[in-house]
């Protein structure tokens, strides 16, 4: 499974990182030059979540964002207490 959400379909999206050195004009400066331009990556909060979809319990990565959004509904929690070992 890939880094993408399941609901808002977010993935891993790429762009430039842009590395500047002086001072700015209006500072004083004779202005702020680029020394170096890298690639790098942003990539969107993804959680495991359990969800129910179509009925069924199934685990899904979600982004935050869908989860406060409230795209996703979560399965009720149960209250299982194993049962006491009585022994004769």
């Amino acid at each position: 499974m890939s880094r993408e959400c399941y609901f808002l379909g977010k993935r891993t999206s790429f762009g430039k990182s842009i590395a500047r050195r002086g001072k700015a004009k209006y500072l004083g400066g004779v202005g702020k030059k680029i020394t170096g331009i890298t690639s790098r990556t942003f990539k969107p909060n993804i959680q495991k979540v359990k969800a129910i979809i179509d009925g069924r319990v199934c685990r899904v990565k979600v982004s935050a964002k869908a989860i406060r959004m409230g795209l996703i509904v979560k399965p009720v929690r149960r209250n299982y207490k194993p049962a006491a070992n009585v022994q004769a």
